[in-house]
């Protein structure tokens, strides 16, 4: 089962979040800020990082850093709510997709798809 670390610190999006991608087969472990995230990416695997961009005491490009060093197999999505940000999201953390928000929870899900090469499969 793919596993995803969702690091989102609006507590309403984290669980929306994580309850779409549970729904659609992934296992999901959330946090709500990226130092909660670190400890995880060093103790445990996770296929994908997907962290809001925005977040206190770290956020998602720099936690995105991290987990590039402790976990370089992990892959890794942005979601943000902020055009300024994907911009820098685009130019510190290249390789990672950006999904923007307001999105569906469909294309969240069909992004996480894309990712790892998965036919669309999760009726949301």
């Amino acid at each position: 089962m793919i596993r995803i670390l969702l690091a989102e610190d609006d507590v309403a999006m984290r669980s929306y979040l994580a309850r779409a991608l549970e729904n659609a087969g992934y296992e999901v472990v959330a946090v709500d800020r990226g130092s909660d995230a670190v400890p995880l990416l060093e103790e445990s695997r996770f296929d994908l990082l997907l962290s809001d961009i925005v977040m206190p005491e770290m956020d998602g490009i720099e936690l995105a850093q991290h987990c590039a060093r402790i976990s370089p197999a992990t892959k890794v999505m942005f979601i943000t709510g902020f055009a300024a940000v994907t911009l820098r999201a685009s130019r510190e953390a290249p390789q990672a997709k950006v999904l923007s928000k307001p999105f569906h929870l469909r294309d969240l899900v069909m992004e996480v798809q894309r990712v790892f090469g998965q036919s669309a499969q999760a009726s949301i």
